[in-house]
Order: C-alpha cells, then structure tokens, then sequence
C-alpha cells in the first residue's frame, strides 16, 4: 500500500498549560481526573502487552447502572483488551495492543461545532466534570460476525451533548477521531481515508443507551480501545464506535463516514445490527461469542439478535424504514 500523507497536529489541539492545570485541580475534588491521569490510560502493564492477570491501570470509580446490566458472561479483561480493530495502530487484531504504547491521551480536548448554541474546544475535564460515571454492560458485536459482553464506563453521550444545545438544524452528530502519524504507525497507509469519521442520527446520539466511555473492567481505558474517550453504541456494529474523539460537530446533513466512503456496498450508515442483512463477504446471522477465559476466542457460534438484543429500546427509531436499504 502507498504512504498516505497526513498533516501534522496544530498547535492550536493542544490545551495550554495553565488552563489544564487550572481545570485539574476542579476535578481532584470530584475524584475523577487522578485516576485517569494515573496511568495516562495507556495499556496495562507492558505497552501493548496482552494483559495476563486481569485488569489493570487506573482505577475509575464508578456506580453501575442496573438498567444495562447482563447475565451473560463477561468478555475476559486480555480478549477485550488484546484482540481489537482499530486500524490506527494496524490491520491485525493484536496490531493495538502491540502498536498503542506511543499513543499519549493527556492531555486531551475535544472541538464541538457545528450548528449548536455553546461551541468551542473543550478539555476532556470539562466534558465530564457534570456527570457521575456509570458502569453499563454492554454486548458489542463487530461487523466480521465476532462479539464481546464489555463492563464500560463513561457518561451519557445525549447528557454531553444536550450540554451544547444543538438547534433545530443539528439533525446528525458527527464524530472525527485523532491523526497523530507520529504515534499511530497505521495511518501511514491508506486503508481508510484518514482522520477516521463517524456519525449518529440527532435522536440515535440521544437515547439512553449510547455513552462516552472512558474505562472499561473499572479501570480507564488502555490505549488500544479508544483512549482517552470513545463512542459505544451497542446495537449497532462495532466501527460505529469512533475512538479517541477530538471533534463532535453537529450538522443539519448526514455526514459521510469512514467505512461507508471506503466500502459503500459494504458498510452503510446506520450499520444496526441485523441478521437478515448479510455482508457481502460473510453471514451476519450468526456470531462467535468471546467470552470468559481460556480458548474463549473458539467459541461456538451463536444466533445474531436484531440490533444485537437491544430491539425492545432501540427499535422504534427506525419504524417504517425499510432496514435492508437503510443498512
């Protein structure tokens, strides 16, 4: 594959000192941004090691949210935590965990524009500082028929975003993730056209069920899933979930994505989890659960549930859409 060129970061997505300084010290009160800041959320234990003994890296306090909860087994901590996409650091799924140890997610901010009352750029400090972080067990499906049951920590994202107050032509929130060649050897090729982009519908990105996660297993979120702050949409396949946000912009038209750009035949939009639409490549009506410890990644395969077992909650937002065009 040939080099893509990229642009370097602009001193103007760096957070001055003073004011980073300023806005930590409001958030040692709350007992949030100590534990982030511990481990710079990077990998635990060895950069980019898979983590052998169980969880580890900062600790996120967090209350969980029984709403969300599950019974299924849990994801271990070195599957979810070893075998990822994100193609930032490489195509491999153990590409992250090995590539992510130069990543640094502190300090971070985060731009918000668009067609919103409040715009600007904002410490990660600011975007959480009003809310308590909850923990919510979430089933994540990716599109390549594989699934994870994830314990996640983060904030409500229609919370977040009602902070800004979107006008009545914000009609879709777009996310852009960061573009640092320096320190993600992946966006050295041109796989994707670079920065990675995704996007919600307005009432997708407020319901209940969507957040910003900055943990996972309790602890803050190692650098190979998305940190420090990434999207967690549950019903829909998992590259919806846009890591290491730095830009939410609010647009009144539905914004081209990454995936649906590279591959529209392949990769739509909404992107709901749905077995009666199969990729082209392979049968999305079946999933290879990764769950528990030991050989868990030779699971037995299990039936796909519509909008991956979230219909009861999510399925009103598409009524009277035709789910095989809107895939």
């Amino acid at each position: 594959m040939k080099p893509y060129r990229v642009a370097p970061i602009a001193g103007s997505d760096i957070t001055p000192e003073s004011v980073y300084l300023q806005r930590r010290g409001f958030l040692r009160g709350l007992g949030l941004l100590a534990p982030l800041l511990a481990s710079g959320c990077s990998s635990g234990g060895d950069a980019g090691a898979p983590a052998d003994s169980g969880p580890s890296g900062a600790v996120l306090p967090a209350t969980r949210n029984s709403r969300w909860d599950s019974k299924e087994e849990l994801t271990s901590w070195r599957d979810a935590t070893s075998y990822n996409n994100y193609y930032e650091f490489g195509t491999g799924k153990g590409d992250p965990a090995r590539h992510a140890g130069r990543f640094q997610p502190q300090p971070w901010t985060v731009e918000v524009a668009g067609h919103a009352e409040v715009i600007g750029r904002f410490s990660l400090e600011d975007l959480l500082k009003p809310h308590t972080l909850e923990e919510r067990i979430y089933r994540h499906r990716c599109v390549e028929a594989w699934s994870m049951v994830i314990p996640w920590i983060g904030i409500p994202l229609g919370e977040c975003l009602k902070r800004f107050k979107p006008t009545s032509r914000a009609k879709y929130v777009a996310f852009t993730t960061v573009n640092r060649p320096q320190e993600m050897p992946g966006l050295a090729y041109d796989v994707l056209d670079w920065p990675y982009r995704e996007a919600l519908r307005i009432d997708e990105a407020m319901h209940p069920l969507a957040m910003l996660a900055v943990g996972l297993y309790g602890r803050a979120l190692p650098n190979q899933n998305g940190a420090p702050l990434r999207l967690v949409v549950p019903w829909k396949y998992g590259f919806k979930g846009a890591k290491s946000i730095v830009r939410i912009e609010f647009w009144e038209n539905q914004p081209s994505t990454s995936w649906n750009i590279a591959g529209p035949s392949e990769y739509g939009f909404y992107s709901n989890v749905n077995p009666a639409v199969d990729h082209p490549r392979w049968t999305q009506s079946s999933e290879r659960r990764i769950a528990g410890s030991g050989g868990s990644l030779f699971a037995k395969r299990i039936a796909t549930l519509p909008f991956n077992g979230y219909a009861d909650e999510v399925a009103s937002l598409y009524a009277g859409m035709n789910l095989r065009a809107n895939y």
